[in-house]
């Protein structure tokens, strides 16, 4: 089976990245290699990180991007762990960054991955499969409180506590091992909505959580921003994509903050919010993909686009 993925808002990327033949950039999620192969595309003497935590992926990317051969560096990582990836590969600032934190088309669509509500498989939802913790391992180990606190705090949930205690009174009988087993009860649970009115499967916000705290997608997301950002050449760009409210907020928030902005609405003598102004906020709003790329590609249509760019004079180099 053939899970081709497409890269989303690839022009807008491109155009606030603003590559330099000569630069030095770090995809940071590569994936397939969609968005790293336009920036290599665009690199003379210039180099490119291509990082993935997915092993699968990397490898995906590393066949797909062989043509460009010694500008592109292939590192098996978390992006978080950016400093040791800089350092491995005796890189001390970058004049670009691209994190994207969406599922590629081939981990939603691949039955073994255990991220797909439509396609049965392995309740799993590693993006690292070398990690040792599975969904499964959650839903079946967690109890009634800890599973509605994951589902209402990572998929706003409604029917959280509901759909939680459904799962422990099921797993007494038989452990889940499957998401069609997961994907079914959930449907069974939740109140049906009214023909015509579902735009998504009953269980979207179940996997959706159960992915997040498998993979600690959220943690730590502020504080990378802020590594990254440090590690950014005068006038480099930081640009990150997200698909969901929880990881915008933490974005917009970090980003605001490395601005020197107010982010507590305090009186002036009240706020206790750094000043120090790292970057410049590029987009004022994040930008959305439009009606025509929905069109070819409708998992781009929750995807936001927010960027900055290292403030300083050209003796601020920062890392």
């Amino acid at each position: 089976m053939e899970h081709k993925h497409t890269p989303v808002m690839m022009n807008q990327v491109l155009e606030l990245l603003d590559v330099r033949p000569e630069g030095t950039y770090a995809d940071l999620t590569a994936g397939d290699g969609g968005h790293a192969a336009a920036i290599a595309a665009l690199l003379d003497k210039g180099r490119l990180v291509a990082c993935d935590r997915d092993r699968d992926a990397l490898e995906r990317a590393r066949s797909n991007l062989a043509a460009y051969g010694e500008k592109i560096n292939f590192v098996h990582a978390n992006f978080k762990n950016l400093s040791r990836v800089l350092e491995n590969a005796r890189i001390r600032t970058l004049d670009g960054v691209l994190v994207d934190l969406g599922i590629s088309r081939y981990q939603l669509t691949a039955p073994d991955r255990g991220f797909s509500i439509m396609n049965d498989g392995p309740l799993d939802m590693r993006m690292d499969r070398e990690e040792p913790e599975s969904a499964a391992d959650l839903v079946n180990s967690l109890d009634a409180s800890e599973l509605a606190e994951i589902l209402r705090d990572f998929g706003e949930e409604r029917y959280a506590k509901k759909i939680a205690r459904a799962i422990i009174e099921r797993r007494r009988s038989k452990p889940f091992s499957t998401t069609a087993e997961l994907a079914e009860l959930v449907s069974e649970v939740k109140p049906r909505t009214p023909y015509g009115k579902q735009k998504i499967h009953p269980a979207t916000q179940t996997f959706q959580a159960l992915r997040i705290a498998v993979n600690h997608e959220l943690d730590g997301l502020g504080d990378f921003c802020t590594e990254a950002i440090d590690r950014l050449a005068y006038s480099g760009r930081l640009l990150v994509i997200t698909f969901h409210s929880l990881e915008d907020r933490i974005i917009k928030k970090r980003f605001q903050i490395e601005a020197g902005r107010c982010i507590c609405f305090q009186p002036s003598d009240l706020c206790t919010c750094p000043r120090l102004r790292k970057v410049e906020i590029l987009t004022r709003k994040p930008i959305t993909p439009d009606k025509d790329e929905i069109n070819r590609n409708p998992a781009a249509r929750s995807a936001k686009l927010r960027a900055v760019m290292k403030a300083g004079t050209s003796g601020n180099q920062g890392g």
